[in-house]
């Protein structure tokens, strides 16, 4: 698979094809000058390549047995503890967040603590974390720092999650089941690493690992959804879970271990 990345990443580049699979083209027969092109002219077998690049990476995407699919109306369970299940997403844009907006909907039994959402960096794993310490307490870290707040546990039923921070003021704010329970000051200048591990299922105390069984979730997570921005939390409806960072409707990601896909049983 690494010979067929590194083909279309060498015709993407010219680095690689023998300058005797072309003829570089005659003079007389060039219609632009160098001073109106920003890229050389490709000889047709590259321009070929560059047209089929796009479908090459994607082939080499999909080998690596990710998933990208919409998922409205389904959700992954994790039917028992463990520390071998787990799902990892793959988000659509990458970029330092300065901002962020996280939704999420979820059903458990547990009582003890269990994580919700892990985005781990190679310099701090707990770099966006949403954290059940018990029931009703919920924990959001940013850059390895946490508020805690509180909710009216709700046991035996589903629980809608917003969470908000915003580098600028520091402000972090929870909504519960559409209900604000408080807003908190966490690493006020501080912004959201990129390059990211995203797990749903287990809590990283390490870049892509490092998973404890007693911290792992057991039950259905849905319409999960993460925006580089602010959304006005009042505002939030509760089918709204397409983020431009993670979009239930075009998710992209690959499980591991016991998890099923399976259609929701609640709205």
């Amino acid at each position: 698979m690494f010979t067929i990345y590194s083909f279309a990443f060498c015709y993407w580049y010219k680095g690689c094809a023998p300058e005797a699979q072309y003829k570089k083209p005659d003079s007389e027969h060039l219609s632009i000058t160098t001073a109106a092109v920003s890229r050389p002219l490709l000889p047709p077998k590259e321009r070929t390549m560059e047209k089929l690049l796009p479908g090459v990476l994607l082939l080499v995407f999909l080998s690596e047995g990710m998933t990208h699919s919409d998922l409205g109306g389904k959700a992954f369970i994790f039917p028992e503890e463990s520390n071998t299940a787990y799902v990892s997403l793959i988000p659509r844009l990458k970029k330092p967040l300065k901002n962020f907006t996280l939704c999420l909907k979820a059903f458990t039994d547990l009582s003890r603590s269990y994580s919700l959402f892990s985005y781990s960096t190679k310099s701090r794993d707990n770099e966006l974390l949403l954290f059940v310490s018990k029931v009703g307490e919920y924990m959001l870290h940013v850059g390895n720092a946490a508020v805690t707040f509180k909710a009216p546990p709700s046991p035996y039923a589903p629980v809608h999650l917003c969470a908000s921070w915003e580098s600028a003021s520091g402000i972090a704010e929870l909504w519960v089941d559409g209900n604000p329970v408080g807003r908190k000051g966490l690493q006020k200048g501080y912004y959201v690493k990129q390059e990211a591990s995203i797990i749903l299922g287990q809590e990283q105390d390490s870049f892509g690992g490092s998973f404890d069984a007693k911290q792992s979730f057991v039950g259905e997570i849905w319409d999960v959804s993460l925006w580089d921005r602010v959304v006005p939390l009042r505002d939030m409806c509760a089918s709204c879970y397409s983020g431009n960072v993670l979009s239930w409707q075009a998710l992209t990601y690959k499980d591991k271990g016991y998890v099923v896909v399976k259609p929701t049983l609640w709205a």
